[in-house]
């Protein structure tokens, strides 16, 4: 039952990471258009530049589980690398409890009232034409720690794993 859970949880970060990859696609996109409309045509866009800061803002936190999920988040490992399975476990797991999960608990108290703020105004761009869904982008603020949170889970049930089957 906990390994489907588990498997859940990873298969949703994996998901979303890579729909959220697509972002930097739109980015691109968007920034060329951008850059073309004001010095070929002299024409500015404020809703597409502040699309590009939300979609920014959005691929880091969006995608934060699914780096962690794939082991490419920034590490010190000066002796990480070239210990045992099993210290690397023990080190996931307690960077994981001691770190990372309080990390996830803070932010997503803190954040939270700050966004339930934003929802009950519908805030929106402090520019007159700019994008009405500054709340949408806040969101964001509270999806971010519960998707480390269900991976900081995963690596910890998967690293007890490794460490059980080490000792049999």
């Amino acid at each position: 039952m906990l390994n489907t859970i588990v498997n859940f949880f990873d298969k949703s970060n994996k998901v979303i990471g890579e729909y959220i990859s697509w972002f930097i696609v739109f980015m691109v996109i968007i920034q060329l258009t951008i850059v073309m409309a004001r010095y070929i045509f002299g024409v500015g866009f404020l809703k597409l530049q502040e699309l590009l800061i939300y979609l920014h803002g959005l691929s880091f936190t969006l995608a934060a589980g699914y780096t962690l999920l794939s082991d490419e988040h920034v590490r010190v490992d000066l002796i990480y690398r070239a210990s045992s399975d099993k210290y690397k476990s023990v080190i996931n797991i307690l960077g994981s409890l001691f770190f990372l999960i309080p990390f996830c608990l803070i932010t997503y108290s803190t954040s939270f009232p700050y966004v339930e703020r934003s929802w009950k105004i519908l805030e929106g761009s402090p520019e007159t034409s700019g994008l009405n869904a500054v709340f949408l982008l806040k969101t964001a603020l509270i999806i971010f720690p519960l998707l480390l949170l269900i991976q900081a889970i995963s690596i910890i049930y998967r690293n007890i794993k490794v460490i059980i089957e080490i000792k049999n």
